[in-house]
């Protein structure tokens, strides 16, 4: 008797109806979903309770292939979708998982003002540098004299350090890690999932098709070296001293870690004073 196919441990939280997906080649996206996956496992929440909101771009496709309540929404409005379905559902997790055009680009002002207001949320943002599935344009995270396809001599736009924006916005948790670094990403997620507040996860992730292919990284293997041999890992690390160079520093770690009180918490606490004068 030909005995059944054993399942894959991941099939239960996979669409995989859905499969194979579209990510290219020696793209980090796959590997990034399996660490939130393990990171969800390991926090222990119910995936009843869990809800994952995603923007437009090619990490955007990842709310598709998640099988739990998910939500694809347009280009840049992922945090206050997931602001709303947060405060219409305070019993829920929600998660943002988009990448750093959607999150930091369009999506800026809605970073930092729920970051600012600690709404709690989980935000995953998965940084490969440039505007991948549009053409590998220049994005907000582009460092300085990469080349890009709107860019050809080398950006000489200054970009964001993303755990430094979260921070001075108003985090309470923050860390980056890239998508060599699977059990410490995991590990960060879970973390991130179980921080009451506004955490922020960034996973540096290869995009050799179109940003590799111009800064002479052309495969996925190239990036995971460049990763292994530059990533310094400095737990507490003064966000403002994490900005990335071309070919330079990768610095990871957590680096913020910190309690206050939430906007749900806050609000809670102004109406019961209202409501017992």
């Amino acid at each position: 008797m030909i005995q059944a196919m054993e399942r894959h441990p991941m099939d239960a939280y996979l669409r995989t109806d859905r499969l194979p997906h579209i990510w290219c080649p020696g793209c980090g996206l796959g590997t990034i979903v399996h660490c939130f996956l393990i990171g969800l496992l390991k926090s222990g929440l119910n995936p009843d309770k869990v809800a994952v909101v995603s923007g437009i771009g090619c990490t955007g496709r990842a709310a598709g292939y998640i099988k739990l309540d998910s939500f694809h929404t347009t280009h840049g409005r992922a945090i206050p979708f997931a602001t709303g379905l947060k405060l219409a559902n305070p019993d829920l997790k929600v998660v943002v998982i988009s990448g750093d055009g959607d999150i930091v680009s369009i999506g800026g002002n809605h970073f930092i003002h729920a970051a600012r207001r600690n709404i709690d949320l989980t935000v995953l943002c998965v940084n490969n540098f440039n505007y991948g599935m549009t053409g590998g344009q220049l994005g907000p995270t582009t460092p300085l004299t990469a080349r890009t396809t709107t860019s050809p001599y080398g950006n000489y736009e200054q970009p964001f350090n993303i755990p430094y924006l979260a921070a001075a916005s108003g985090a309470v948790y923050v860390a980056r890690w890239t998508a060599y670094h699977v059990t410490r990403l995991q590990k960060a997620i879970t973390e991130a999932l179980l921080k009451k507040g506004f955490s922020l996860v960034e996973a540096i992730s290869p995009c050799p098709t179109v940003y590799g292919r111009l800064n002479r990284m052309p495969t996925g293997l190239e990036h995971m070296k460049y990763y292994k041999d530059n990533s310094l890992i400095k737990e507490g690390a003064d966000p403002r001293e994490v900005d990335i160079k071309l070919n330079g520093q990768i610095v990871c770690g957590k680096f913020v870690d910190i309690e206050r009180p939430t906007f749900t918490d806050l609000r809670n606490e102004t109406l019961r004073q209202h409501k017992d004068k």
